[in-house]
């Protein structure tokens, strides 16, 4: 959930709860423990959502990881062929390449 997102919805509970109070058919207790289930059952949920929030945002990091590994292999394997193609045109070793660690 966004800030945004969480600000409107904070906002729709207050309001929810002023109007309920100002015309409740109910006693002043029973009223209040009405409230106070009704925010306990707000809290319980902005829980459950931003423990799915980040969960989601831990699976996307796990699959940019993954995704990164990939290309950096595929980068090596392009580096070792070009390598493997200049020795062959060449027939000798290429000096090896600036910043790179064997």
């Amino acid at each position: 959930m966004d800030k945004n997102g969480l600000s409107s919805f904070l906002l729709g509970l207050g309001v929810g709860v002023g109007i309920g109070m100002l015309f409740a058919p109910k006693s002043g207790k029973e009223t209040r423990d009405i409230i106070k289930n009704k925010a306990g059952e707000s809290t319980d949920y902005l829980k459950q959502r931003s423990s799915d929030i980040k969960q989601t945002a831990s699976e996307w990091v796990d699959k940019g990881k993954d995704a990164l590994g990939r290309q950096k292999e595929n980068i090596a394997d392009a580096m070792e062929a070009g390598r493997q193609a200049y020795r062959e045109a060449v027939g000798q070793e290429p000096p090896p390449a600036e910043g790179a660690a064997n």
